[in-house]
């Protein structure tokens, strides 16, 4: 059946919602947004991969479930609390870096770093930093960006923000992107 329910839910997703809940961590991921990032991952064998916002884990659970063995995941969030459950529940996994940090600070010395899929959830990489993000991301590579339909949590202004990013990129040379009114709003970008 053609549906929006995703194929393959990652083994640790229960997991990480439960200890959500139990914190009150109130930003997930979307399983729609979740299912995207898991097939792109799987488009990119040997894949460099950076998430800025690991919030609770629930997005990087879905990106480890489209990598291959030999990718690897950066993760980044300010936030120790959130990165704790996302440490307990996907830790393990040889594949993924955690980083406790300041992700515009992180972003700002990446001098050499270069990745296949950059997932930015967070104001660092979307709203701020963001020709330091895309400078990081390596030609016919993926920037994903969600949460670009109105949300109940936005604050007062935050649509013309949103506006004035979607115009940005399409005003953009370098890059190839399609807008999915879907989910909680995806915008797909490609670096030519």
């Amino acid at each position: 059946m053609f549906n929006n329910k995703p194929q393959h839910y990652p083994a640790s997703l229960e997991a990480i919602q439960a200890a959500s809940e139990a914190i009150g961590f109130s930003m997930p991921s979307d399983f729609q947004t979740g299912a995207l990032l898991q097939t792109l991952a799987a488009s990119k064998p040997k894949a460099s991969v950076l998430e800025i916002g690991t919030g609770t884990g629930l997005a990087t659970a879905w990106l480890l479930a489209g990598m291959d063995a030999t990718s690897n995941l950066i993760s980044i969030d300010s936030e120790a609390s959130y990165q704790t459950i996302a440490n307990e529940c996907l830790g393990q996994d040889a594949r993924l870096q955690l980083v406790c940090t300041d992700a515009a600070d992180w972003l700002v010395k990446q001098d050499h770093a270069t990745f296949d899929l950059i997932f930015a959830d967070a104001w660092p990489g979307k709203y701020a930093n963001l020709e330091e993000t895309l400078n990081l991301l390596k030609s016919g590579g993926f920037y994903v960006i969600d949460d670009m339909l109105p949300q109940p949590n936005w604050p007062a202004g935050h649509d013309k923000k949103a506006d004035d990013l979607t115009h940005y990129l399409e005003s953009r040379t370098d890059v190839q992107l399609v807008k999915m009114a879907w989910s909680t709003g995806i915008m797909l970008v490609v670096k030519k």
